[in-house]
Formats: structure tokens, sequence, C-alpha cells
């Protein structure tokens, strides 16, 4: 049982991991990255759909992005959800079969305001991270008090466990960092 709690604490805390990596993805540095398009959502036929879709999403040089829709009547959908993009910084060009979006460069206070949006993601994730011990710290404790387990295993697990959440909290630090160093490359 005690096994269980652990295992399914540590496959909740690699999603968590995922899930922040993934936020960070969408955060922009300074090249063109298809990632940061993914999770935008696109009125398609009253439906929201994410843009990748609804069309093939690629970056033929390192500040823009060109994305070719699979249907050609939701190009104006997809300009209209990219222009409500309130980091994108560009306008989106649509020449009835593809649509462009050339990225200008990121001036210092920009990259310091996304390392910051990008510290707050992680902290996000972190929070997420302790959210799941302490919900298995709680399901040991049950199991200790219906006498599941004995103190001695249920301690072991609780180390176990914070072991378990330093090295995922030590992961998203990670991933912060190079994120960082990104955003903050010229």
């Amino acid at each position: 049982m005690i096994d269980e709690i652990l295992a399914e604490a540590r496959e909740k805390m690699d999603k968590a991991v995922d899930a922040t990596k993934e936020d960070f993805a969408s955060v922009r540095t300074g090249r063109a990255n298809p990632a940061m398009f993914q999770k935008v959502m696109v009125d398609y036929y009253g439906t929201p759909t994410p843009l990748g879709q609804l069309g093939g999403i690629q970056n033929p040089e390192a500040r823009s992005i060109l994305i070719n829709p699979y249907d050609k009547s939701a190009l104006s959908a997809i300009e209209k959800a990219l222009q409500q993009m309130p980091n994108l910084g560009a306008q989106p060009n649509n020449d009835g079969n593809v649509i462009r979006i050339n990225l200008p460069e990121l001036t210092e206070e920009r990259r310091r305001e996304y390392v910051k949006l990008t510290r707050d993601k992680a902290e996000h994730g972190r929070v997420s991270v302790r959210n799941i011990r302490r919900s298995a710290k709680e399901d040991l404790e049950a199991l200790k008090k219906d006498g599941g387990a004995g103190e001695d295993e249920v301690e072991r697990a609780e180390k176990e466990l914070e072991a378990i959440t330093k090295a995922h909290v030590d992961k998203i630090d990670e991933a912060l960092k190079n994120k960082e160093a990104e955003l903050l490359e010229v």
C-alpha cells in the first residue's frame, strides 16, 4: 500500500513537472518557437480549438512563424485569436493561404518581464508538487492510523516522499534556470 501511494505521488509529480515545462515553452524567447502557439485557442465554428489542431506551425527563420491552416476557411478565426495573444508583440499577416508572424527583437525590459513570468510559472509548479506531497503524506498518516502499516514503515516512506519531492522541485528549478538563460541570451 505504501509503495502504491509513493508511486502515485511520483507519477503525479512527473506530470506537474511536465506541465510546468510546457508552460515555460509558451513564454517567448528571442527566437520564434512553434510551442509558443500550441495552446492558443481558436474559436473554430463555435468550439474553442487549439491552434496546433487547426494547422501546421513552422518557423522558417529565427524570428518568424508560419501557420498553414488545414482548413483555409479558418484563416480569419486563427488571425483573430493571434491578435488577442497578450505577449505576442507582433501583428499576424494573412495572405489568404498562410499566416506569417515576424517577431520583433526583445527589449531588455521585456526580457525581464518574461523572466518574472517564468519564475511565477515555476512557483506554481513547485506549489503543485508540494500539494501532491501533502496529499500523499495525509494518505500515509491515514494508513498508519488505520493500522495498515507500522510507524517505522510510514516514517521511512515519508523520508522517501521528501526525497522524491526534492528531486521534482530540483527538476523545475533546473528547467527555470535554463529558461532564464535562454531569455536573457541576446
